[in-house]
């Protein structure tokens, strides 16, 4: 194995050999990383798939069968040191920050793999070129931008695996009975509205939601579950004096009760946000309302979706700001019709029995 003939890395490596891939934090991302991972074992059964990730996220992969390993990183030192021990053939950045790469360098390994585009690519060895090169000029989507490493290293071109999160048996149970607690019992359908994003310019008015709750909960006879975040108060303050029975605002899920959850879901509601990327990795049917991001790179992935959003020519932009007006008009054009139209189409085509 050479890294000056990077196509024959995969093929070359022996049988049983450890493979260490790096993808730290954020929820979307990782959820994401998961039709790589599940790609390259795939082709490779024999490797062990190590994945070194932020503690708070490793319930994205936990029970997932592709990998072999979940490798915490708690201190960047120790996790050095440890990783550095392992003597990994190959570890590959999927992460791309300036952590990351200090991490994949501290391993040590022989072959180092990043994108071009990394920060700090001089630490790594094995440079991949960017989407276009896969590409061409079209769009490329988050989880097809995973398999370019892959694909540079040696995994033959194939399509792009769904996304997969695996419920433990233990978090469902919780969910259970927490649902129970509010009347939510065994066999009876829901759906998960999550109202909150990281921007304004990302939320659709928290009060669009309530109608479309009652709306689901009428037409189709689903329990509507709202679903809150960590550091939402302001949300959570407004969500108690608007939505009603029979509405159930939930707050305080950790990861794995989160994935329970959407696992059992009839359909997801929200914005462009790690939840949504879960729900479609769950399997369930996902409404995603688009402000200023853009669904080339983060519309659900592989799972019966509708991307509901208004063409403005400044999208996608940072977010943090309206950039181009006085308000996020972007999200804010977005129809109550608009989002009930996409959730009765989905439905119709998913769940028509729920009516």
């Amino acid at each position: 194995m050479k890294a000056s003939n990077p196509s024959e890395i995969l093929p070359s490596l022996p049988q049983g050999a450890e493979i260490l891939l790096v993808r730290l934090r954020s929820l979307g991302d990782i959820v994401l990383t998961t039709p790589a991972i599940e790609a390259l074992h795939a082709f490779r059964p024999d490797l062990r798939i190590v994945v070194a990730v932020d503690p708070s996220f490793a319930a994205v992969l936990e029970g997932n069968p592709a990998v072999a390993e979940i490798f915490p990183v708690r201190s960047f030192l120790a996790a050095a040191l440890r990783l550095a021990r392992r003597r990994f053939p190959v570890v590959l950045n999927q992460h791309g920050g300036p952590t990351s790469a200090l991490l994949v360098a501290a391993t040590l390994a022989p072959l180092r793999v990043a994108w071009q585009r990394s920060q700090f690519p001089a630490l790594a060895n094995v440079l991949v070129p960017g989407p276009q090169k896969f590409f061409g000029d079209r769009g490329v989507h988050t989880a097809e931008h995973r398999l370019t490493q892959l694909w540079w290293i040696g995994l033959p071109r194939g399509p792009v695996p769904a996304a997969h999160v695996y419920p433990q048996r233990d978090a469902l149970t919780s969910v259970g009975t927490i649902l129970a607690g509010h009347r939510i019992g065994p066999g009876r359908p829901y759906a998960v509205l999550q109202p909150g994003a990281a921007f304004a310019t990302r939320r659709w008015p928290l009060e669009n939601f309530p109608p479309l709750a009652e709306w689901l909960a009428s037409e189709w006879k689903l329990a509507p579950i709202i679903l809150l975040g960590p550091g939402e108060r302001e949300l959570r303050d407004k969500a108690a004096r608007l939505f009603r029975p029979p509405s159930v605002v939930l707050e305080g899920l950790d990861l794995r009760q989160l994935i329970a959850l959407l696992s059992d879901a009839r359909l997801f509601v929200g914005h462009d946000t790690g939840p949504t990327h879960v729900a479609a990795a769950a399997g369930c049917p996902v409404v995603e309302i688009f402000g200023s991001s853009t669904p080339v790179y983060w519309r659900p992935w592989a799972t019966p979706s509708r991307v509901v959003l208004n063409e403005f020519p400044c999208r996608p932009c940072p977010g943090d700001r309206c950039y181009a007006f006085d308000e996020p008009r972007c999200i804010l054009s977005v129809t109550a019709e608009q989002v009930k139209q996409a959730c009765r189409e989905l439905l119709a085509e998913t769940v028509p029995e729920v009516r």
